[in-house]
Formats: C-alpha cells, sequence, structure tokens
C-alpha cells in the first residue's frame, strides 16, 4: 500500500472522529434520552433533565408518597399528568409511572398492614385478575393514539369523582369471603388491570371505592388491600412496558423512591381524619384534577382537527 493511501486513511478517520465528537458535544443536555441505560436501552426522549425537572419530580414523589397512603392510590393521576407537562408524551408518561408506583405501593402495604388493614386473600384474587388486565391494558397502550388515551383518562376521573361524592365508606366493616365474591373480585381486577396498563395508574382510585360500595371494607381496609394488590401488578404491567421500550426509568425511580418515603406519613393522616372526610378530600383533588385533565384533551382535539 502506497504511503498517500495510508495517509488518506488516515485522514478520513480523524474526519470521521472529529464529525462525531461535534455530534455528541451537540446533544441535548436536558433530556435524559441523551444517554442509554444498559439494562433497559435508552430512555424515552423528551424529559426535562434541568434542575427544574428534577425538582419537580422530587416534589411529585412526595405528593404521591401522600396521597398513596391517604386513599389507597398508586398516585398514577399525580405521575401521568406531571410527566406529560415536563415533556414526555401520554403513552411513555403512562408507562413511567406504573414503575414508579412499585415501591410506592410497597411502602403503603407495608404501613397499613402492621395496623392490620389488609385483606390478604382479596387482595390475592384482585391480582390475578389485574394481572390479565395488565397485559391487555400494556397492549392497549402501544396501540391506541394519544388523543385517544387522553379521553379515557378524562373519563376514567369523571366516574371516580361521581362515586367519591355520592357514597360514604364505613370503618369498622370486612370482606365476607365466599365463591361468589371470589369470582366477583378477580372479574374486577381484569378491569382495574386494563385500566391501569392503559392510563398508567395503580388501579387504586376503582379498586377503593368498589371494594368499599360492592364488598363491604372499610374504607381503610379497603386502601390496604388495594395496594396490596397493586404491588404485583405494577411489576407485571412495568414489565411488559419495559419490553416494549415505553419506560423511563430514571423519572420512574427518581419518583417512586422519594413517595415510598413519604406514604407512611400519608397513612397516618388516614388515620386520623373521619372516612367523610377522607372521600371529600380525595374527591377534591380529583376534581382539580380533572378540570385540568378535561381542559388539555379538549385542545390536544382541537390540534388535531386543525391539522386534519
Amino acid at each position: 500500500m502506497k504511503k498517500s493511501d495510508i495517509s488518506n486513511i488516515s485522514n478520513a478517520e480523524s474526519v470521521e472522529r472529529a464529525e462525531e465528537s461535534v455530534r455528541s458535544s451537540v446533544q441535548p443536555s436536558g433530556k435524559f434520552g441523551g444517554k442509554a441505560d444498559r439494562l433497559f436501552g435508552a430512555d424515552p426522549v423528551g424529559l426535562d433533565e434541568s434542575a427544574r425537572g428534577i425538582v419537580v419530580l422530587v416534589i411529585v414523589g412526595v405528593a404521591v408518597g401522600l396521597l398513596s397512603g391517604m386513599f389507597g392510590i398508586g398516585g398514577g393521576t399525580v405521575i401521568v399528568p406531571a410527566l406529560v407537562w415536563l415533556g414526555l408524551t401520554q403513552r411513555n408518561a403512562a408507562a413511567t409511572s406504573m414503575l414508579a408506583i412499585v415501591p410506592t405501593s410497597i411502602s403503603g402495604v407495608i404501613s397499613y398492614a402492621t395496623c392490620g388493614n389488609v385483606d390478604w386473600l382479596a387482595a390475592l384474587l384482585l391480582f390475578c385478575g389485574m394481572f390479565v388486565g395488565g397485559q391487555i391494558g400494556s397492549w392497549l397502550l402501544s396501540r391506541l393514539p394519544e388523543l385517544v388515551l387522553r379521553w379515557i383518562f378524562v373519563v376514567f376521573l369523571v366516574f371516580v369523582v361521581a362515586n367519591q361524592i355520592s357514597f360514604v365508606p364505613s370503618r369498622d366493616q370486612h370482606i365476607t369471603m365466599s365463591v361468589l365474591t371470589g369470582v366477583c373480585l378477580v372479574l374486577l381486577g381484569v378491569v382495574i388491570g386494563i385500566l391501569a396498563g392503559l392510563l398508567g395508574i395503580g388501579g387504586g382510585a376503582l379498586a377503593v371505592p368498589a371494594l368499599s360500595m360492592l364488598f363491604g371494607a372499610s374504607d381503610l381496609i379497603a386502601r390496604g388491600t388495594s395496594l396490596l394488590a397493586m404491588f404485583p401488578n405494577s411489576i407485571t404491567t412495568s414489565v411488559a412496558n419495559l419490553k416494549r421500550r415505553l419506560v423511563h426509568v430514571k423519572a420512574a425511580l427518581i419518583i417512586g423512591l422519594v413517595a415510598a418515603v413519604t406514604a407512611p406519613f400519608g397513612t397516618w393522616i388516614a388515620g386520623a381524619v373521619s372516612p367523610r372526610v377522607g372521600s371529600i378530600l380525595f374527591a377534591c383533588y380529583l376534581c382539580v384534577l380533572l378540570i385540568r385533565s378535561l381542559f388539555v384533551a379538549v385542545k390536544a382535539t382541537r390540534s388535531a382537527r386543525a391539522s386534519s
């Protein structure tokens, strides 16, 4: 090989390395998606990684932990809108929310279980249904349009708010188990699992009122049982979402770990207030969330019509 050929090859390699260096230097520094995760691949791009974004994730984690402990929910109704506001798509936000719910629900279950407010058999039956429903919901999540997901979320919130306003749970009742009750719990779990996988929620916002209204559980037992059933379901659904590369792992861990710390304090608040006060507080929170979600859905619908 001639010296000139060797020189040309060397020069070409140098140019290629320089171009690669330039490309890497202009990558957005405000996105988690700039670097690949060794275990789960690259995170979805779009989420703000600035100081403001990290602070928002921590604040969301604190709020989720308190709400999880107070109401027996996973906190997806807070996590999903917050992640969308920070730049994720509705699809990625829903998938990320499910992973964040894992440590949150573990902490909440421990808090309720230490006070004897968990029905272990009912939680097992719920999970059996939620496992099936969660896979269906995860599959639908990867296929339904963003606009459809937003409106499903709005309809879900309307249903939950109506239930919270119209029903006052008891504090001294428990679930009376029978074959029919067991079958109904499994079917309820399927419905909750589909909504959980589709909307990125733990399902507690539906499970808690359903356990009280349909199965006679006290408000505290309903919350503790909901969190226990939510824990394994959020894991199985998150595995499916991770395989489809829908989860922003780093954001989920920040929110989930912070929420796990604050959840026990929320559980203490739940026991300190009356069932009626707890229902009113939950309904007020959901009304605020409903108004915002409705505004976003209407705005997205108008934008879709304008572009078509």
